[in-house]
């Protein structure tokens, strides 16, 4: 697997230990990551298969939550099989290049979720603030463009991040002590220098994601005076009963990730698998949890989902 008489090597592959000390645990832990593995996969496929067929829902913000569903299971996705290949079969061998793509796409969807959210609030605010030109502003050109954007962004960011990993020696270790490969955790693993892989790894990202949260809250502070200054009270409740959802997901999202972060930084008296076990379950709980939450708050989504399944039982 790599050179004895070489003090550096470039492993083909590399072990994943699933989550370090919780070893006797890890089949009672696949239970629940796979059952909200399939309900995350099931109800964001659900989510993207109404939206498609209504075309009452073709509209921009149903088309926003759409791309936020196939992110969902992207994210889901990459990170659950693994692991759960890891708890049922021990196979937590998995090769060099295929752990460097794993981390692309998990470092992409993060990203990329993260600008979903704020089309989404961007969304709203043209929909609550400027209702009369909503249809001039989110037009399906601008709503294109708004998701090049989305994604060029994404790619755009974390494509460097291969190269940062791949130009290092690895001497160490092939051992992640961890369910999936990121980016800090592989760099870890070589013998040069990994300053540049930190700050690039904590700051770019980090920064494309406390500008669009500074920018979501800009919009819903604008949404919110907006709605107060409505004259009635039912027409107060209708909109804001319109971002509910939105908010619910948002915060879904966000603190997990920034709670995430910040146990990482400066959680050091924290046990490594609590760490491991937090980055899993911010993999799956937001995805299983984003289809429930606007199912349940958005009567469209509801009523087309209904209509489905009438059909699919008559036939």
């Amino acid at each position: 697997m790599f050179s004895a008489n070489l003090t550096t090597f470039h492993p083909t592959v590399f072990i994943l230990l699933g989550i370090p000390g919780l070893e006797q645990y890890h089949t009672w832990l696949s239970i629940p990551f796979c059952l909200m593995y399939i309900t995350a996969v099931l109800g964001n496929g659900a989510l993207i298969l109404v939206v498609l067929s209504e075309r009452t829902l073709h509209g921009p913000m149903y088309v926003f939550l759409s791309m936020l569903a196939g992110t969902d299971i992207l994210l889901s996705t990459t990170t659950v099989p693994k692991a759960l290949a890891i708890f049922w079969f021990h196979a937590g061998e998995i090769a060099f290049d295929a752990c460097i793509t794993q981390m692309f796409f998990i470092h992409v969807a993060f990203v990329a979720e993260s600008g979903i959210l704020l089309a989404m609030a961007f969304d709203r605010f043209v929909a609550i603030c400027t209702p009369l030109r909503y249809t001039a502003i989110l037009t399906p050109m601008a709503i294109a463009k708004m998701t090049l954007a989305i994604w060029g962004r994404s790619i755009g960011t974390i494509f460097p991040v291969i190269f940062l990993l791949k130009r290092l020696p690895y001497c160490r270790t092939n051992i992640i002590a961890h369910s999936y490969c990121e980016h800090i955790g592989v760099a870890q693993l070589a013998c040069a220098d990994i300053t540049v892989n930190i700050w690039y790894g904590f700051s770019v990202p980090m920064a494309s994601v406390l500008v669009d949260v500074a920018l979501i809250g800009v919009s819903y502070t604008l949404i919110l005076q907006a709605v107060f200054r409505l004259p009635s009270q039912d027409a107060r409740h209708k909109a804001l009963n319109t971002c509910g959802s939105h908010i619910g997901v948002i915060l879904l999202f966000f603190i997990p990730s920034f709670f995430t972060f910040l146990t990482h930084c400066f959680g050091k008296n924290i046990p490594h698998h609590v760490h491991i076990l937090l980055a899993n379950l911010y993999v799956l709980v937001p995805p299983m949890l984003n289809p429930i939450i606007y199912g349940a708050k958005t009567k469209q989504i509801r009523d087309s989902m209904a209509h489905m399944l009438s059909i699919v039982g008559k036939s």
